[in-house]
């Protein structure tokens, strides 16, 4: 399992790697899968094994957490060793786009990352009139900005704005400054989009926060905002500046909603696959007309 969640690998592979006879390997597969631990796919004559972490069981999911954040052992060390040498001689013998389809999402390729899909995202968007509330040092406005009317940028770090600002100086439609995101100092219905991204679990009143966000959002405006999932690793969050440990969606929803906005989709976007496996959620709203 801890090589499975890593690499998909099939029966042989794994036999070579861990030097384990293939009807123990085969077997052992057949319980995991089987209990849901583990997923297969075929390519080709082959079958292919992965962790199943998108819907292994939620009790397995915290068992295997548990035990992944004290795995030290050896034996998994050298499996590790082998596992790389057995995939440099796959990919010398396969096309690399036949070894990698169907999981693409999880190799790299020279150019091919996830910041150039997201500059090219963001050539399809027409965004109007933007805030980015927690801007940090305004890397995502820099990304925005060229298909935006205007971006504004609030953070309450003096410092952050500063670095802000010298990265959007030559940035026409950009313009930062300090300011609470708790209390907006802006008229009601000025923007077209806010955007809150890893924001919300530093705010002392995340429901206070979305009010306000909701109050200067124009009619139909937008609101995109991602944040850490609930958690148990405070100790580790708070070195990060955090005060709250995370949002399940259901409790996300109640506080969009209760700031009036209608929700479009609030879910679990992505999971870490490295310990603790901190989720990630994300929740697109948009303000709903007057009555």
């Amino acid at each position: 399992m801890a090589l499975l969640g890593e690499e998909e690998l099939t029966v042989a592979e794994l036999v070579h790697i861990t030097e384990i006879g293939q009807s123990s390997v085969s077997t052992h597969l057949a319980k995991l899968r089987d209990a849901g631990l583990l997923r297969d796919r075929r390519v080709g004559a082959s079958t292919l094994y992965a962790l199943n972490e998108g819907n292994m069981p939620a009790e397995a999911r915290r068992v295997w957490s548990l035990l992944t954040e004290q795995l030290q052992d050896t034996v998994i060390d050298g499996d590790r060793e082998r596992c790389a040498r057995i995939l440099k001689a796959r990919a010398r013998s396969v096309p690399w786009p036949d070894s990698v389809a169907g999981q693409m999402d999880r190799h790299y390729s020279p150019g091919r990352t996830w910041e150039s899909v997201a500059r090219g995202l963001f050539g399809l968007m027409d965004l109007g009139d933007v805030l980015d509330l927690g801007c940090g040092d305004g890397a995502i406005a820099q990304l925005v900005a060229p298909r935006a009317r205007s971006v504004t940028c609030l953070d309450r770090n003096p410092k952050m704005v500063e670095s802000a600002t010298a990265r959007l100086a030559e940035t026409k439609n950009a313009r930062v400054q300090v300011g609470d995101v708790h209390d907006l100092a802006f008229s009601d219905a000025s923007f077209d989009v806010v955007m809150l991204f890893n924001v919300l679990t530093q705010t002392a009143t995340p429901g206070r926060v979305l009010t306000e966000a909701a109050r200067v959002l124009r009619r139909h405006g937008r609101l995109s905002l991602v944040t850490l999932g609930a958690h148990d690793q405070t100790e580790t969050t708070a070195n990060y500046g955090d005060i709250h440990p995370g949002f399940a969606p259901s409790q996300l929803r109640r506080l969009l909603q209760k700031a009036g906005l209608a929700v479009d989709v609030c879910d679990v976007a992505c999971r870490e696959k490295r310990p603790p496996h901190f989720e990630v959620v994300r929740a697109f709203a948009h303000k709903r007309p007057p009555k």
